[in-house]
């Protein structure tokens, strides 16, 4: 019997097992997929939104700014790669400089330190790449970039270092409740029969959370998933811009946007287009050439044939146009349709989920030998040269390079293979290591990767896959 079982393991449900686990909970997380992350957790825009969008009084605007306060630190004690390079949300013409006006004072009542607006000359000291059409922006010193699943294996690691439970490719089909001898109880049921009995159900999962939340008994709300495709350049076209930049916003979204990755890539996206199919996260030609045309218009010098990978998200657009995080139920709480900025909220949101579940009447008690750090899954590569023969010496592995585009060892693969949550097939290390990652894609480390994982995990390379059943890389050999 757990304490609190966690619908979703994505970085709303990884924050929100983190921090209770600071506590003597008993305490798991359930994911439908094959790993942690592998829904918008892993596929957005990898910002740390400063908090001059959301409306003031939401639970958007609260939590953002919130949670940008605190991301620097929660990054630096889980070893995630956090850089501040502030953003720039531009404009082009009065309509524009309107629309930039209501987001300074937003700003401000929303409590977002130095917000100002830059004029022109300024603003093309700032960034010179822009078109010349770009007369003013808001600027936001606060604003960052981070590694969005990365954070995500980590938070999810350190709960799982804290004593916390995973269970993967658990999808619910069922939530019931039975009555004990005590108090009643929740039993979850997965489409394979397995069964997980807790005593609080938190629903994170996501653009499911309100298929979740009806199958508890809250049919409060509806999400609609909002599809973004993205481009990502090679890293020869990474110092295009130093800032995050913005286009002036619409009701659809914060626009495409132009930003340099903690990885040293360009990102370029999301497109925004509200669907019905909760799992479509193709990747059209229309989206991208829709990408190219409004990049041009901002940035004309970006480079967007150096190209090396695509892919889209899903947002999870909540049917109140607000984050949905409450008590709808005894032992039942929400945090659902978190969209953007949820990222950025998320170490707010666990905070306040661990107040609200005690206001429900559950005892926090703090755990003496809580674990608050990691160790980063890329620590090797920032050693000097004697650090990493020292690594070298105690762990060969580590002086074998298998993807050299990454320049990612057999070392680091083998690291993702033991930390928590532990890697369990191609995607998984690609996330964890960037291994695949670089200008080949995988093309040349690809099947060493297959080897080690098959060698690893002690199955036959036929069952090494991509990302969970059903994508599996090799389906038997050509020669004997």
């Amino acid at each position: 019997m757990f304490d609190v079982a966690i619908i979703g393991a994505g970085v709303i449900g990884g924050m929100i097992a983190r921090e209770l686990s600071a506590y003597e909970l008993n305490v798991c997380m359930i994911e439908s997929e094959n790993d942690v992350g592998r829904g918008s957790s892993s596929a957005n825009s990898a910002i740390v939104h400063a908090g001059f969008d959301a409306k003031p009084g939401t639970f958007k605007a609260r939590f953002n700014v919130e949670g940008s306060l605190m991301m620097e630190q929660v990054c630096k004690d889980l070893g995630v790669k956090y850089k501040k390079n502030g953003s720039l949300v531009v404009g082009f013409g009065p309509e524009d400089r309107e629309t930039l006006e209501t987001l300074l004072e937003r700003g401000r009542i929303n409590g977002v330190e130095g917000l100002y607006i830059a004029e022109k000359e300024e603003l093309h000291k700032m960034e010179p790449g822009l078109a010349d059409e770009a007369d003013c922006a808001l600027v936001a010193p606060t604003g960052a970039i981070i590694c969005p699943y990365e954070l995500t294996f980590a938070a999810v690691g350190n709960a799982m270092d804290n004593g916390a439970e995973l269970l993967l490719n658990f999808k619910v089909s069922a939530i019931g409740r039975q009555n004990g001898a005590k108090s009643s109880y929740f039993v979850i049921t997965a489409e394979d029969g397995r069964t997980v009995e807790a005593k609080n159900v938190v629903n994170a999962a996501g653009v499911y959370s309100d298929v979740i939340a009806r199958l508890a008994g809250d049919a409060s709300f509806t999400v609609t998933p909002r599809r973004g495709e993205y481009m990502i350049l090679d890293k020869t076209s990474g110092n295009a811009c130093s800032h995050t930049i913005f286009r002036t916003p619409t009701k659809m979204g914060k626009g495409i946007l132009i930003t340099p990755t903690v990885d040293g890539n360009l990102l370029l996206g999301p497109t925004s287009v509200d669907i019905s199919d909760k799992s479509d996260v193709s990747v059209t030609a229309e989206g991208l050439d829709k990408i190219i045309s409004l990049v041009k218009q901002e940035m004309p010098g970006v480079n967007t044939g150096a190209v090396i990978t695509s892919f889209c998200g899903l947002r999870a657009v909540g049917s109140t146009g607000d984050f949905i995080i409450n008590n709808p139920l005894p032992g039942f709480f929400n945090a659902a349709a978190i969209e953007s900025p949820g990222l950025t909220s998320s170490p707010a949101i666990a905070r306040y989920m661990a107040e609200l579940i005690e206001s429900a009447g559950v005892k926090l008690k703090k755990k003496e030998n809580y674990i608050r750090t990691r160790r980063a899954y890329h620590w090797f590569r920032e050693l000097d040269t004697e650090g990493r023969n020292r690594a070298i010496e105690k762990e060969p592995e580590y002086g074998h390079v298998i993807c050299r585009c990454e320049k990612i060892t057999e070392g680091e693969i083998l690291n993702a293979l033991r930390q928590n949550p532990k890697a369990r097939d191609m995607d998984g290390i690609k996330m964890r290591t960037r291994a695949q990652m670089g200008r080949c894609q995988g093309g040349f480390c690809g099947p060493h990767i297959v080897k080690i994982l098959a060698e690893a995990l002690g199955v036959p390379f036929t069952e090494i896959s991509k990302s969970g059943k059903g994508s599996y890389i090799n389906v038997g050999k050509t020669k004997q």
